[in-house]
């Protein structure tokens, strides 16, 4: 497969309208650029599912790790790189379309007992401060609903770099990670082993490798 696929956005992904930037455009008199190399990034950005994952990892059994992944999602980036506190992203992800290669576990996870995708169909992650903290890393607060549950989450993002690719297309990459506790979200299922040890893990790694393109300014 052409790792450069020129159809980049998913039939959700194409109608996701970007994010305007904020009132009062120029970056703070504070405001450092942390990294000459980020400077052209400052823009609005799309996450390309194609080259994308937003996964997660629990330990199941006590003894193995099982991982995941969500396939349909929408997504509002933007990225200043002059004033990072200005960046933002907004991720809304389809909860029936979760992926663990398993069909009976995922019909399990979608059910009642776990995301109740049939009453929650959408689960969403809205950044609230972005933080630089290291030459190429970041630390992005915000809000994670699950099933109408909003709690704080903190994700430490790595960037990764950027490129033009064959087509045309800017791309930047990130790496982020979080780990949370499932019944922080009424995520509350569960079933004991005869040792005594709990089925499905409480802490979930949440896990997004981030491919992102550039979107052209309105009117360009």
């Amino acid at each position: 497969m052409n790792l450069f696929n020129r159809v980049v956005p998913s039939r959700r992904q194409a109608s996701t309208v970007p994010p305007q930037r904020p009132a009062g455009a120029a970056a703070s008199p504070t405001a450092v650029l942390p990294d000459p190399g980020l400077a052209n990034l400052t823009g609005e950005w799309v996450v390309d599912p194609a080259h994308s994952r937003i996964g997660f990892s629990v330990r199941h059994a006590m003894v193995t790790t099982v991982r995941g992944c969500f396939l349909e999602y929408e997504s509002r980036l933007y990225f200043d790189a002059y004033d990072p506190a200005r960046s933002r992203a907004d991720i809304t992800l389809f909860t029936s379309s979760v992926d663990t290669g398993v069909e009976q576990r995922d019909a399990h996870l979608v059910g009642r007992d776990f995301l109740d995708a049939a009453t929650y169909p959408r689960m969403r992650f809205t950044s609230t401060a972005v933080e630089h903290t290291g030459a190429d890393l970041f630390r992005m607060s915000g809000e994670l609903t699950i099933k109408g549950v909003s709690r704080p989450v903190v994700l430490d993002m790595t960037y990764i770099g950027h490129v033009t690719d064959p087509f045309g297309y800017e791309r930047v990459g990130f790496d982020g990670t979080t780990t949370i506790n499932r019944s922080d979200w009424g995520l509350t299922y569960n079933s004991r082993l005869a040792e005594g040890g709990a089925m499905v893990s409480e802490k979930v790694r949440l896990q997004l490798d981030i491919a992102a393109i550039r979107l052209a300014p309105a009117g360009g």
